[in-house]
């Protein structure tokens, strides 16, 4: 009679993140999905970066290019921490910081090496794409830093309230995240994308708090049905709550 394989008669383990929290259901992260939310989530983390390098005002209102799309790197990140947990979401954090990262250096690169003979966009592309590496330093502090919040909030409120209350883990994360994520961008980017007043950084970092904050509260109901259609295809998710005991309820 051959013994039984190691895993027999135990459950597969999801994620660490969710044996550090008992009762806390994650899945795991070797999926299509968490691959997948992976690089929506990188695409759009560098896309925003060179968007941002532009100012933007609308009447009185002051932005950058980045607000098109940048919120969406916190829906996708309330999706990644929901479904599979800080741990995951940190392993996204700094893929994204790493492409960023590249892109930046690529562009810095194209923008040193001699230019063919004829091409006369050089100082249209210094001007645009050259100050993308400050961007990026603002990008990269202020994400580092509210995507770590989001991720944190949103787990933390998770271990209360287990698979209920899904509306106040979004909303809450969002708050703490896109505030430290605002704030350290427009200090750092401000002056480098045309804001010069006191009162203009002021309008830009509430203007850019208010904005990102209300868009993924717009898109709460987008952002619950992924988180749904996510667990529903994650078999690793419904045998971490069987495994964890938490009841699974609808979301919120």
């Amino acid at each position: 009679m051959t013994a039984p394989p190691p895993s027999a008669g135990r459950a597969l383990p999801t994620d660490h993140s969710d044996q550090r929290h008992p009762g806390v259901a994650f899945a795991r992260t070797g999926s299509g999905a968490y691959a997948v939310l992976c690089a929506l989530f990188c695409g759009l983390l560098i896309i925003s970066n060179i968007a941002a390098t532009k100012g933007i005002a609308f009447g009185p209102i002051i932005t950058d290019g980045g607000a098109f799309v940048f919120p969406l790197t916190y829906v996708i990140g309330d999706v990644i921490s929901e479904v599979f947990g800080l741990r995951a979401m940190r392993r996204t954090i700094a893929l994204g910081f790493v492409m960023a990262l590249l892109a930046s250096l690529t562009f810095w690169l194209v923008q040193i090496s001699p230019a063919v003979e004829g091409y006369e966009n050089q100082a249209a592309f210094e001007a645009v794409l050259g100050v993308v590496p400050i961007i990026l330093l603002a990008s990269m502090a202020g994400y580092l830093l509210g995507q770590f919040l989001n991720a944190v909030v949103l787990v933390k409120i998770k271990q209360r309230t287990r698979e209920q209350h899904l509306w106040a883990r979004l909303i809450g994360s969002t708050v703490v995240g896109e505030f430290g994520d605002t704030l350290v961008f427009c200090a750092i980017a401000a002056s480098f994308i045309g804001i010069e007043t006191f009162g203009q950084f002021l309008n830009y970092l509430v203007v850019g708090f208010l904005y990102k904050t209300l868009l993924e509260v717009v898109l709460l109901p987008i952002t619950y049905r992924v988180i749904a259609v996510v667990k529903r295809r994650e078999p690793s998710y419904a045998q971490a709550l069987a495994d964890g005991g938490a009841r699974p309820t609808r979301a919120g």
